[in-house]
């Protein structure tokens, strides 16, 4: 009886363990990109969903759906351990870890749109001066069809 009991507190410290991980998880999001409030909320809404979800499955799997104080003890000071001792270290190598990455897609990104951006300039100058010699030429078109109509009246 008291191992069953043992056994199930060390489940539930388990579990506090990995809802202290989803919790990082959602701060290391937040911290890497930044979001609108709504995202925000829905990203809480999500955590609290997967939260209770996993409790109720551990409640149900391990303890036949009988809850017991011990249990909610054992989550508690599973998130607790989680927060004290690892979850520093974590964001700051997760974060630091997703910036660099980031940085690196940014360059590889730069470096593939480098000739499409020199491309477009080009293309832009040619059509500009398409441009401007077609409003030149219009003028001077224009300018001849008027000379020549005042011509013909005299």
């Amino acid at each position: 009886m008291i191992t069953n009991q043992a056994y199930l507190f060390l489940i539930f410290v388990i579990n506090g363990v990995i809802i202290g991980i989803l919790f990082d998880f959602f701060r290391i999001l937040r911290k890497s990109f930044k979001t609108p409030d709504f995202v925000t909320y829905i990203e809480d809404v999500i955590f609290w969903i997967l939260t209770g979800l996993l409790t109720l499955y551990s409640i149900f799997v391990f303890n036949n759906g009988e809850i017991r104080f011990f249990m909610f003890l054992g989550i508690f000071i599973g998130v607790a351990l989680y927060m004290l001792l690892c979850s520093t270290y974590i964001i700051k190598f997760s974060v630091f870890i997703i910036n660099k990455t980031k940085k690196i897609i940014l360059k590889i990104f730069n470096i593939i749109a480098y000739p499409i951006k020199l491309i477009y300039k080009i293309l832009k100058k040619v059509f500009i001066n398409v441009k401007n010699m077609t409003q030149k030429t219009t003028k001077i078109i224009n300018k001849t069809i008027k000379n020549t109509k005042s011509m013909k009246k005299m």
